[in-house]
């Protein structure tokens, strides 16, 4: 008998528990500002960051956090710049926010940044010197002159744009993302 009224008395009070658990249920948005930059430079996928919400988490007319509470993600992709090809890209997500002072894990999507395309800078920097070395060389030698300094000008202005040109993504310090919830999370 007394095994009973024990299994009783736990089982209510694990249904009074999971009575007033909350939950963050899919599709829920988050607002959150970042801490510190992230750039596709230096980040590796798997590096923590650190953000505050934005405004307060609210579920069924419940705060469960207030604007300026802790919340945490991860890098979840970072691909460095090419000098002449491919920007920088970077993903992030967010992985918890506090709630009653615990952190509690979440799942959301992504967002996702790519750098500034190479093409019109790189084009700009290669033509560039390349009209530059027409005009200098036509000046100097003629058209002959203009050949040669337009094959000089565009060798310059390619490196150039290979000393200069990478176009790497970047999340600055206290950038507002918002991000949305895949996935139920429960706040115990």
């Amino acid at each position: 008998m007394f095994g009973t009224a024990l299994k009783i008395t736990v089982s209510i009070a694990l249904l009074t528990a999971l009575a007033f658990a909350q939950t963050i249920p899919a599709g829920t948005h988050i607002g959150i500002r970042t801490s510190q930059e992230l750039s596709s430079g230096i980040a590796k996928a798997g590096d923590r960051f650190d953000a505050t919400l934005t405004r307060s988490l609210v579920v069924g007319g419940k705060t469960l956090a207030k604007a300026g509470a802790p919340a945490r993600g991860k890098v979840t992709l970072a691909k460095s710049s090419g000098r002449l090809h491919a920007p920088g890209q970077l993903s992030v997500r967010l992985t918890s926010v506090q709630v009653d002072g615990k952190m509690v894990a979440i799942s959301t999507g992504s967002y996702h940044i790519e750098g500034k395309s190479h093409t019109k800078s790189n084009a700009t920097k290669i033509g560039g010197g390349a009209a530059v070395g027409a005009l200098i060389g036509g000046l100097a030698g003629g058209g002959k002159g203009a050949l040669i300094g337009a094959g000089a000008g565009g060798a310059a202005g390619t490196g150039v744009a290979a000393a200069t040109g990478k176009q790497e993504a970047i999340i600055p310090a206290e950038k507002a993302l918002s991000f949305t919830t895949t996935a139920a999370a429960t706040v115990k």
